[in-house]
């Protein structure tokens, strides 16, 4: 990435951040109802300083088939609220047990397993009250069914839930590239690309261009999983905000773990390679989804 791309894709992710963040501080319940407990637990975590990948990728590819950002921002916003259940979710005793999420405690740790587990659910929740809300939501009613069947099913047992589950069982069988292939393909790609895709299909994109982008989102969020299986291992923890070495602890099997870490830098580099080169039949205004692409691979967070 080129200096002067590097600098637009900073200002473009931090001022797409923050038109995020003011939009889920609008749709978010207050975290002073009660009781205060769960709403502060929620407010916790939604608020605990986030990359806002996943809504800024729905926006970006509202804007690459010429759409309008305002019908978009609900989902995009529902879109982080299942992200950060998950994260909820994920960091629970009974999966992966982390202390620290984004250099801070898990929700867990501050609000107890109970409060956090319903944190979750209540994202989960909240997330589907906002992208059935007809004020907030404003498209014509088969067009939202389709929105929220693609993000249900990212988000359900053939998707987000069913790659987790794949993920706890692999740790403790024998493990094989095609089975970590479809952990990565369910656990993080699904809600990737459900994130783009949905962007297309509001902005009444053609069905070639819904194609493109959903081929886009898989391989940007299969290499995201890579690339998160590869600095749990040679990140910086005060970069990550949270300890490394836990995928090798816990057993679970990754690209560096199964095949080595040139094999799994590799693997990064090709689906990189394969996202850019699905945005081809776009014109300029694919220019910030391409640089995302080419982010999500240099990351060091």
């Amino acid at each position: 990435m080129t200096k002067d791309n590097g600098e637009f894709l900073k200002a473009y992710l931090q001022d797409r951040r923050k038109i995020v963040e003011d939009a889920l501080q609008r749709y978010l319940p207050p975290a002073n109802n009660s009781p205060q407990e769960i709403y502060q637990a929620v407010h916790y975590s939604v608020f605990a300083g986030g990359k806002r990948i996943r809504p800024i990728l729905c926006l970006a590819a509202v804007e690459a088939v010429g759409g309008d950002l305002a019908p978009a921002m609900p989902i995009a916003c529902a879109l982080e609220l299942i992200h950060t259940y998950s994260l909820i979710h994920d960091d629970l005793p009974a999966m992966d047990n982390d202390d620290f999420r984004r250099g801070k405690p898990t929700n867990h740790k501050v609000f107890g397993e109970g409060i956090a587990i319903l944190a979750g659910d209540a994202l989960l929740t909240e997330a589907f009250v906002l992208l059935s809300h007809t004020e907030k939501v404003r498209m014509p009613v088969e067009k939202r069914v389709a929105v929220i069947r693609e993000i249900a099913q990212a988000a359900g047992i053939a998707g987000m839930v069913g790659g987790q589950a794949l993920d706890v069982l692999s740790a403790k069988s024998s493990s094989s590239v095609e089975i970590l292939s479809e952990i990565h393909r369910r656990k993080t790609g699904a809600l990737i690309m459900a994130s783009v895709k949905t962007g297309a299909i509001i902005s009444n994109a053609r069905e070639e261009k819904i194609k493109a982008l959903a081929e886009y989102g898989m391989n940007v969020g299969m290499a995201f999983q890579i690339a998160d299986d590869i600095l749990n291992v040679e990140g910086d923890r005060n970069l990550l905000g949270k300890e490394t070495g836990s995928d090798a602890a816990l057993g679970k099997i990754t690209y560096p773990f199964l095949m080595g870490m040139d094999y799994a830098k590799d693997k990064l580099h090709k689906h990189i390679e394969a996202a850019i080169e699905s945005l081809s039949i776009f014109d300029e205004r694919v220019l910030p989804l391409r640089l995302i692409a080419h982010y999500v691979m240099e990351r060091k967070t």
